[in-house]
């Protein structure tokens, strides 16, 4: 028999893993306080070298976690969280900072990484087994210059090998001998086994080390993992999960700043082939430091929960930190991908280094962005053409995109030029009000179909893997329908609250555009949005045909109101409303889980994490404590005089009996006190 009736027997004869059992699903356990009861000292933990304990001061190991989900006997006043396939022990106190919410985020990441690696390792001739995926049967790949005919399937190839023809010379040419010694380089690997030459990845800011875990027990062909913290107490939680999870070959603790830890391997050599970065807030004092110590083609996660800044609210901050002026905008959660994806690749430009957006994604409180980052000279001059410039109008909200620069194409040559511009006058056209500008933001698509298809493909053929499959099911095939060449979107209530007509439904709207010619899709990012390549005018054109159908009252518009000015134009365009079989996007057909609500109240950001600890106040209790709290002042001014008065203390407060504070001696009073009875 050949090699390659040898790798289809294997193959063939290779038993199916098992789908992950229910019992690694998201769970929460709280554990009773046993040691009361029966009168016996709790287990301590010593900080020193992360051992249990015990009531004898001897040491003892950490109960690790059996296969069979047996979640570890741990002290009282903490918790076990079991989530994927890691379980992991957890303070009540607020030390180490975890929140169950991002457990989408960490599940779409194991998905992302599979992927990334299957891509990866294939070319150096490994082939990962991800739990849960049924075993087919695959030939293997020749990995010489010359190879066999694709269309040759594998019976026939077994066929061939068992049953050779006469003719044929038993001993092995040169090309056989280098294609049977290639083809037996090709090895397979799996979860929880150390890959050699597999992928190296730096989780920065790890906390409780969760993240960390699951990458080695839910993604193969993995060869090195730091999982990294700059707190003390987050780095002992770390060892203790690494060893009751039994991952110790393969996750390795490290306590430093992670801005220093990716400078000290930014050499070629020592670089990461994925770098994760889910900071609480802002993760811009880390980018700079992450674009060069990740390694060719590497691929770097980030994920930004400070949307108050990148969505509008304070842009001179947002400046401040991504080099980009946000705004208050009905696409802000679109804008804020962009925002980050300008800064990641104007950061990666210093070094000579562009990013290849992967997946861009908004969700709940947060964006997250996966990126990879290559090397080249030649193609860093296109960086310039690829950020725009942001108009936007404050009465209609019409936006148009200004391109920083110009690239032509001559022959094998490329042409750098400035762009021109500005695409708009002083004020809108529309509806004659001012505009504002913001940006620069990344101007060229946001995703990579085709590796999202395939990160879609494997999630929907292995549902059991993670929890929230069914929401990455949704929100890739909504990621998948997106206009990959149109950048930010439009909102129906928007473009209705404008005019002040009824909204129209989202069938109807959609079927006008495609009606007039032009391409239209949803967003990911926003349940209303439409996102468009029609210009501003064919878009009120529409609107002013549907405000036909349904009119409104315009004797009662303002003459200086932006809706008076649209609707003082008679449309150019005839939109036709009538609901086209391809209006339907087949996320909407399948009623995927695209936009979810949340399962419970407070669900969105938790409290930082303490040095010290301490229990956090809740959400609710904390919202009760600030309501009202200036009303309350105002409408209750006696209890002001139990404060003294700054100006009548320095002698300047001219109100007397009419001032809200005290103008009691603060001195005499005290003195007062402080005599003997």
């Amino acid at each position: 028999m050949t090699a390659a009736a040898i790798s289809i027997a294997l193959c063939r004869s290779r038993p199916c893993i098992p789908p992950v059992p229910s019992c690694f699903r998201f769970a929460i356990q709280w554990v009773p306080r046993t040691h009361k009861a029966t009168k016996q000292p709790a287990s301590t933990m010593d900080t020193t070298n992360s051992r249990v304990v015990g009531a004898s001061g001897e040491r003892e190991p950490p109960q690790p976690i059996s296969s069979d989900g047996a979640l570890p006997v741990v002290a009282s006043g903490e918790t076990v969280i079991t989530e994927g396939r890691a379980s992991i022990v957890y303070p009540d106190a607020n030390q180490v900072f975890y929140n169950p919410v991002q457990e989408f985020n960490r599940d779409l990441t194991c998905a992302v990484i599979t992927e990334f690696a299957r891509e990866q390792l294939i070319a150096k001739g490994i082939q990962i087994e991800v739990p849960g995926e049924e075993t087919t049967n695959r030939v293997v790949v020749d990995l010489s210059e010359e190879n066999t005919d694709a269309g040759e399937t594998a019976d026939a190839l077994q066929a061939e090998a068992i049953e050779p023809s006469d003719s044929e010379d038993p001993r092995p040419s040169c090309t056989e001998a280098t294609t049977v010694e290639n083809k037996r380089e090709m090895r397979t690997t799996k979860v929880e086994e150390k890959c050699e030459g597999g992928l190296r990845i730096l989780e920065g800011l790890s906390a409780s080390g969760l993240r960390s875990i699951r990458f080695a027990k839910e993604i193969p062909g993995i060869e090195r993992i730091v999982a990294n913290d700059f707190s003390q107490q987050a780095v002992e939680l770390i060892k203790r999960n690494i060893e009751a999870n039994q991952v110790q070959h393969l996750v390795f603790p490290s306590y430093a700043d992670a801005r220093m830890l990716m400078h000290q391997t930014c050499r070629r050599k020592e670089r990461y082939d994925v770098i994760d970065l889910d900071p609480y807030g802002s993760p811009a004092q880390f980018i700079d430091a992450a674009v060069q110590a990740v390694s060719e083609g590497g691929l770097l996660c980030v994920t930004c929960t400070d949307m108050a800044v990148m969505a509008g609210n304070s842009g001179e901050t947002c400046y401040s930190k991504y080099g980009s002026v946000s705004i208050k905008a009905r696409f802000c959660h679109e804008m804020a991908l962009r925002i980050i994806l300008h800064s990641l690749d104007l950061r990666a430009n210093c070094y000579q280094r562009y990013i290849e957006p992967l997946l861009s994604i908004s969700a709940d409180f947060y964006i997250r962005v996966f990126v990879r980052v290559h090397t080249s000279q030649a193609r860093v001059k296109n960086s310039a053409s690829k950020q725009a410039l942001v108009y936007h109008c404050v009465g209609c909200g019409t936006f148009h995109l200004q391109r920083m620069g110009k690239a032509t194409s001559q022959g094998k040559n490329m042409k750098y030029s400035a762009a021109t511009g500005p695409p708009i006058g002083p004020s809108c056209e529309y509806c004659g009000q001012r505009h504002q500008m913001g940006g620069p933001v990344w101007a060229e698509a946001i995703h990579n179909t085709e590796f999202v298809q395939k990160v879609l493909s494997a999630v929907s053929t292995n549902p059991q893997r993670f929890k929230t499959s069914s929401r990455i099911q949704g929100m890739l095939s909504m990621v998948t329908e997106e206009l990959p060449d149109v950048p930010l979107y439009y909102t129906l209530d928007n473009l209705s609250g404008i005019i002040h007509c009824s909204t129209p439904p989202l069938l109807q709207m959609r079927s006008a555009f495609l009606h007039a010619g032009f391409r239209v899709s949803l967003s990911h990012a926003c349940k209303n949005a439409l996102k468009t390549d029609a210009p501003p005018g064919v878009v009120w054109d529409i609107m002013r045909c549907w405000e036909k159908k349904n009119p409104v009252k315009k004797e009662k518009l303002s003459v200086t109101s932006p809706s008076y000015h649209i609707l003082s134009c008679e449309p150019v365009l005839q939109a036709c409303f009538d609901i086209r079989d391809d209006a339907n996007p087949k996320s909407r057909k399948q009623h995927l889980k695209r936009f979810q609500e949340n399962p419970e109240a407070n669900w969105g950001p938790k409290a930082r994490a303490k040095v010290g600890g301490g229990i956090a106040i809740p959400t609710e209790e904390k919202r009760k404590l600030l309501q009202n709290k200036r009303k309350g002042r105002n409408e209750e001014p006696k209890e002001m005089k139990n404060y003294p008065c700054k100006k009548f203390k320095q002698g300047n407060c001219t109100l007397g009996e009419k001032c809200l504070y005290s103008h009691d001696n603060p001195d005499k009073n005290q003195a007062e006190k402080e005599e003997p009875q």
